[in-house]
């Protein structure tokens, strides 16, 4: 487990901040002169008696110029301060490297939250989000589209001329194979974003793949071959036909047009969806990444198409998009993306394109990630990052190290932008002992200090930037979030050993609490020491709240060790005997449906979760939640869910943060969205 960097600034901070000062007081000389090309000005008058001083801000698009006047008995003396980026070909994004790392480039296999920034802006869906408002879309890959048979059918018209970066022309059939293939991998990312809207989960251990229903159908019907019994001969034919797509293909065709499926190409231009159920959200489900259109001929080329099974070479590298940037490099273990503004960008050829899709202002972004928070704060600190996340508690540092804090307020660059989407937990195997046990699990609930996990990871200045809840849901869900106003699980130590106490005596192991009392079984063997694991790196935040948990499990007699895996070692854990009984994680729905994006990933084993709720009761109610159109009967079964949730007790909620950034106050353009965060090309200086 790797130990918190020291807090302090480095003396390379030290040492800028003293030539700053010398510079400003000595000669006058803006601040940043040699990136902006900018200058001073100084005016002698004759003055008066008094000393005031006066500080005035303006923003020029380009640049940000703060004007200090200092008027003495001799003179007045304006020194001009020019503020902008280091580089204005470059964005520095330090933001993600506190969230942790990108799993792959692939968006048919990447599934961390920090590929966000990166499939956002080189790959394009359909729809995507219109600027922060998340519930609506606008057409981006799409010209425009028609909902039909009630939101069961969705028809696309596929915008014209649009081209990958690498010069190859979109068409519905790249569409259709890139939605196919997005399930065919039978990666988590495909299977939660569509599981029961365009394939029946239930179908996949008959199969042994992630199919769009309809599909062995419609390759049986073109082929004569017997594919919806024959299962293996279904998935050699499939590897052969995606890993050498060739639309011109007659029995491609046939496979393609077949009415009777969930993905339909209509013609060369028009694409069709039919869904298992008529669903509302699901323009907003398409609109993230797991939506995106990847080019056909460049993955054939670069390893193919295989059943359940990732492309090495695109998890490593990415592959071309149509977006308006293109990745230009990948550092060693993803610890750094760079992109490079698509030249041959195809919204360069139209007047007017929606927010999402517009051209790079900024021809360069370097994405960091793998960063201390020592790193974090010296980068924003002396002007190398425009865009950075800390916890809360670093504030202070960052503010006192920062080169400009006489010209700008901690208002100025920090930005307090709500509540997060997202649930972060402690999960506990529900199939696997010793936390199978309800007692135990119990017993881990009201061992934890909920207050201490806030205050001490989300308080800054007497302002809290995160709150206590209790889960599935949080409180963004509104009227959905704890219908029936259960309390929080209560920190209570005596209550936690009567629950261990109970577990012990179940399941036949003995405890020794920190005092020499012997609980559970006495005459059992002790229960052994339990293992929490994280995915690395580990952050600062994940290092503090995993210590609390250390701390206040101790006092129970338990004995916590931890174990840090990558991505990859992370969603492996594809059954409960593969699963560890503790996962530390977070969820993030993937569009605002609570529903199929929080309650069937937390309350069954559709996602994978590590918790591996799977109660028959709560399965049922999933099976209809979701496609229920009687807001009033949804609330009365999410409350339901919720009293079962409460007494099971299969996760311990994390204190869930506001999501804050910092930001150099000469950034335009800045958009911000719950879901999708941010993109790249809205941005300029």
């Amino acid at each position: 487990m790797r130990t918190l960097m020291s807090s302090g600034i480095s003396t390379r901070i030290v040492a800028v901040i003293v030539v700053v000062l010398i510079l400003v007081v000595g000669i006058g000389v803006g601040l940043t002169l040699r990136h902006t090309g900018g200058g001073t000005s100084s005016t002698m008058t004759t003055g008066t008696m008094t000393t005031s001083k006066s500080t005035n801000t303006m923003s020029t698009g380009t640049l940000t110029t703060t004007s200090t006047t200092t008027t003495t008995s001799a003179s007045t003396t304006t020194t001009t301060v020019m503020v902008g980026p280091p580089n204005r070909s470059v964005l520095v994004d330090d933001s993600w490297a506190e969230t942790g790392t990108i799993d792959a480039l692939d968006p048919a296999t990447g599934f961390n939250v920090p590929d966000q920034p990166i499939f956002n802006v080189v790959f394009q869906e359909l729809v995507e989000f219109n600027g922060s408002n998340y519930m609506q879309v606008v057409p981006v890959l799409a010209s425009n589209y028609t909902v039909l048979n009630n939101h069961q059918t969705y028809v696309f018209t596929i915008r014209p001329n649009v081209n990958f970066s690498n010069g190859d022309t979109l068409n519905a059939y790249d569409v259709w194979f890139s939605f196919v293939r997005e399930l065919y991998l039978g990666q988590a990312v495909g299977s939660s974003n569509y599981a029961q809207l365009t394939f029946n989960p239930e179908n996949v251990s008959v199969t042994g793949m992630t199919t769009p229903w309809g599909l062995l159908r419609a390759l049986q019907s073109a082929t004569g071959l017997q594919v919806t019994t024959n299962y293996k001969l279904a998935s050699e034919v499939l590897n052969q036909m995606l890993s050498n797509f060739n639309p011109e293909n007659a029995t491609m065709q046939k496979v393609m047009s077949y009415p009777d499926q969930a993905y339909v190409v209509l013609g060369p231009d028009t694409f069709e969806v039919n869904l298992l159920h008529p669903y509302n959200f699901f323009l907003l489900d398409i609109a993230q990444w797991w939506g995106a259109i990847v080019d056909p001929a460049y993955v054939d080329a670069h390893g193919g198409v295989i059943n359940n099974t990732v492309n090495n070479y695109l998890d490593a590298n990415g592959g071309p998009g149509t977006g308006p940037y293109y990745i230009k490099s990948v550092g060693v273990g993803y610890s750094d993306v760079v992109l490079q503004a698509n030249p041959t960008y195809w919204a360069l050829k139209y007047k007017d394109v929606p927010l999402p899709a517009q051209p790079a202002h900024i021809p360069t972004v370097i994405v960091n990630y793998q960063l201390t928070p020592n790193q974090l704060i010296e980068d924003f600190a002396t002007n190398r990052a425009q865009i950075s996340y800390l916890p809360i508690r670093y504030a202070p540092q960052v503010y006192d190290s920062y080169i400009y804090r006489n010209t700008y307020t901690f208002s100025q660059i920090f930005r307090n932008l709500g509540l997060s989407t997202g649930f972060f937990y402690l999960s506990m195997n529900t199939q696997l002992y010793p936390t199978n046990n309800t007692d135990f699990r119990l017993a881990i609930e009201h061992a934890v200090n909920y207050t201490e996990l806030l205050y001490s990871s989300y308080a800054f200045n007497g302002t809290l930037y995160g709150t206590n809840y209790l889960g599935p849901l949080t409180p963004i869900f509104q009227e959905y979030y704890n219908p029936d106003h259960l309390p929080l699980y209560s920190y209570n130590t005596s209550l936690a050993i009567y629950y261990l106490n109970r577990a012990g005596q179940e399941e036949q192991f003995s405890i020794t609490l920190p005092n020499g009392s012997v609980i559970g079984d006495p005459t059992a063997p002790p229960l052994g020491p339990i293992t929490i694991v994280y995915e690395v790196p580990l952050t600062s935040i994940a290092q503090t709240q995993l210590t609390i948990i250390q701390q206040d499990l101790s006092a129970i007699g338990l004995s916590v060790g931890f174990r840090g895996v990558t991505g990859s070692v992370f969603y492996g854990f594809s059954t409960p005997q593969s699963t560890p009984n503790f996962v530390y994680y977070q969820w993030y729905p993937d569009w605002p449906d609570p529903f199929l994006q929080i309650l069937a990933p937390a309350l069954t084993t559709t996602s994978y979760l590590p918790a591996w709720v799977n109660l028959t009761t709560v399965n049922k109610i999933m099976q209809t939640l979701p496609f229920i159109t009687n807001t009033t009967q949804q609330i009365q079964l999410t409350a339901y869910l919720y009293n079962i949730t409460y007494n099971y007790a299969p996760y311990v909620w994390m204190p869930d943060p506001d999501n804050t950034l910092f930001i150099q106050p000469y950034l335009h353009g800045f958009v911000f969205n719950l879901y999708i965060f941010f993109w790249y090309n809205t941005m300029s200086y």
